[in-house]
């Protein structure tokens, strides 16, 4: 089966995060797998919502959008309504980046990752966890050196990988077509110690078995391990 890139069925497209693309950001990162580019930036504000005041801990939120001219026609920007699909990445980033981060160690501050999407192909979501835990790592380097903490308040990474099944074949890190094409899709979000956070899979044309589902599990953590090592490579670890 030809891929693109003329990869194997097991490799990632070309992943490159760039750090500090934004003088602004308490952290940001670009984020480029193959076509699919992401800019992921950090802010960190001192106080939190109200539901969280006096609580002595904070609180990572995530905002997703794509720019109208990611795809190949241009979409209208969501002013007056989110649609569902932006409101479950953007909820998926959240959950992901909250498990690697004390929040009782950054005391009452919120820090928002924004990831916005240049240019799609394909695993978007998947490319926003990856570059928001760089900007958000940034972020958090930056408060732990202006509170003078001795230890950072992270305690893991987080990255994500869309894997897919095509004729009975495990496919690593779908682009469009392939993720459009594939008889099931399904994206995986795991940590530095090889733990799961987010299992999401949908069979789109038949139903696949425990054979299946243990292939892609295995190739999504080899690929794990290396989109990991990119996240270290980029951070200087």
């Amino acid at each position: 089966m030809s891929r693109s890139y003329d990869r194997s069925a097991a490799s990632t497209r070309p992943v490159k995060i760039t750090a500090n693309v934004n003088e602004y950001a308490e952290g940001s990162a670009m984020v480029e797998f193959g076509r699919t580019k992401v800019l992921c930036t950090a802010t960190i504000e001192d106080t939190v919502a109200p539901w969280l005041k006096g609580k002595g801990q904070g609180w990572i939120t995530a905002e997703y959008g794509m720019l109208p001219r990611s795809t190949h026609t241009r979409m209208k920007r969501e002013r007056d309504k989110m649609s569902g699909r932006t409101h479950e990445i953007q909820r998926l980033v959240g959950r992901a980046l909250r498990t690697v981060l004390d929040l009782k160690r950054i005391g009452e501050r919120t820090i928002i990752v924004d990831c916005d999407v240049i240019q799609a192909d394909g695993g978007t979501r998947t490319a926003a966890i990856t570059g928001g835990y760089v900007a958000l790592a940034l972020a958090v380097k930056k408060l732990q050196t202006a509170q003078k903490w001795n230890e950072s308040p992270l305690i893991d990474q987080v990255a994500a990988v869309s894997v897919g099944l095509k004729n009975g074949q495990v496919l690593v890190d779908l682009d469009y077509d392939e993720d459009s094409s594939c008889d099931v899709d399904m994206n995986f979000v795991m940590t530095g110690q090889g733990l799961f956070v987010e299992i999401q899979g949908t069979a789109e044309h038949k139903p696949f078995s425990k054979a299946d589902m243990d292939n892609m599990t295995e190739s999504a953590t080899a690929a794990m391990r290396q989109l990991h090592q990119i996240q270290n490579e980029t951070l200087g670890r």
